[in-house]
């Protein structure tokens, strides 16, 4: 890009040095050519067109041209800005909130639902009950082993199992798989999916502006990003 930068520039100049100097040989003197004799000049910009934003002005500030600020935000148009989606959300309050909170500050957001199956949480359990006596009797161990949570369930693909409890972060789950397995039960962890209408927050961040707030507030889990995330429609 700094190569083609150069002969642009170098172009231009040896264009303008043609023109100062060059002469008619059917008549003596100076040949004096108007602006519009030369063509259109050569714009270092239309080098990075298809650059992003931050390539085109390292490469304008290189070639010695001033950006107005209006050229910044033509840029910023053209190459568009970081997007996050933040949801998803069970409760439409919850949503609206979140969409409060960033228009308050500036940003371009949008709220949307989704109708399907979504993640809710990793799901810790001690599978392959063969009785409720066996599964009771193991309830109460469980709890004599500090998980309180312990409780017997029946679901229609695998039978009698224990719950040992739903949990939005992985590392919650990973500590209380290990303190089953530490008591010598087999515990294991699925991620838990549920059918619903779920609410998500699409923004738009400023120039300039990261998600580390926004995931400090909502957790990793609920705000996505690059490939991941939809842009508030303009």
């Amino acid at each position: 890009m700094k190569n083609l930068l150069l002969a642009l520039l170098l172009a231009n100049a040896l264009y303008m040095l043609w023109g100062n100097f060059a002469r008619d040989d059917s008549e003596p003197g100076v040949a004096v050519l108007s602006e519009r004799d030369l063509g259109p000049p050569l714009a270092a910009v239309e080098a990075v067109e298809t650059a992003g934003e931050d390539t085109a002005e390292i490469v304008v500030a290189e070639a010695g041209v001033a950006l107005e600020s209006e050229t910044v935000t033509e840029l910023s148009a053209v190459v568009g800005r970081t997007c996050v989606t933040i949801g998803p959300f069970r409760a439409e309050d919850d949503a609206e909130a979140a969409l409060t909170r960033y228009t308050a500050e500036g940003m371009r957001t949008a709220q949307r639902q989704e109708t399907g199956q979504i993640f809710v949480g990793h799901w810790v359990q001690v599978r392959n009950i063969e009785s409720r006596e066996e599964g009771n009797a193991t309830v109460q161990q469980l709890r004599d082993g500090g998980i309180p949570e312990a409780y017997l369930v029946t679901t229609d693909d695998e039978g009698l199992k224990i719950s040992l409890g739903l949990f939005g972060n992985l590392e919650g789950a990973q500590r209380i798989e290990q303190q089953a397995q530490s008591l010598g039960l087999p515990a294991d962890i699925s991620r838990r999916m549920s059918n619903g209408v779920f609410y998500f927050v699409d923004v738009a961040l400023p120039q300039g502006r990261g998600a580390g707030a926004m995931i400090e507030r909502y957790g990793e889990e609920k705000v996505l990003m690059r490939g991941e995330a939809t842009c508030p429609d303009s």
